[in-house]
């Protein structure tokens, strides 16, 4: 998301200098709800992330995930190589 606040000065020759936006550097383009998802993660404790995985990885969520990757798939948001690859890592 852009704030006109948070402004990075990247110079690549000593003439050259590129202002960019420092969250369009560290983040893709996504939704306003999943930045504001993104944001709550990237505070929460490592023991609070990893309550909250355990949580998602649960077996009973297994059909909610897998059903959110095929509508993925269907949309367009994510390629079969992606999907498989977010299939290996879940152990889905």
């Amino acid at each position: 998301m852009w704030n006109p606040f948070n402004k990075k000065t990247v110079a690549i020759n000593d003439s050259d200098a590129k202002v960019i936006d420092e969250a369009e550097v560290k983040t893709p383009k996504m939704g306003m709800l999943q930045a504001i998802a993104m944001k709550k993660m990237a505070k929460m404790s490592p023991q609070e992330r990893n309550k909250m995985m355990q949580d998602a990885m649960k077996p009973e969520n297994k059909d909610k995930m897998l059903a959110a990757i095929e509508q993925m798939k269907k949309m367009g948001m994510a390629s079969e190589e992606q999907i498989a690859q977010a299939k290996k890592m879940l152990g889905l």
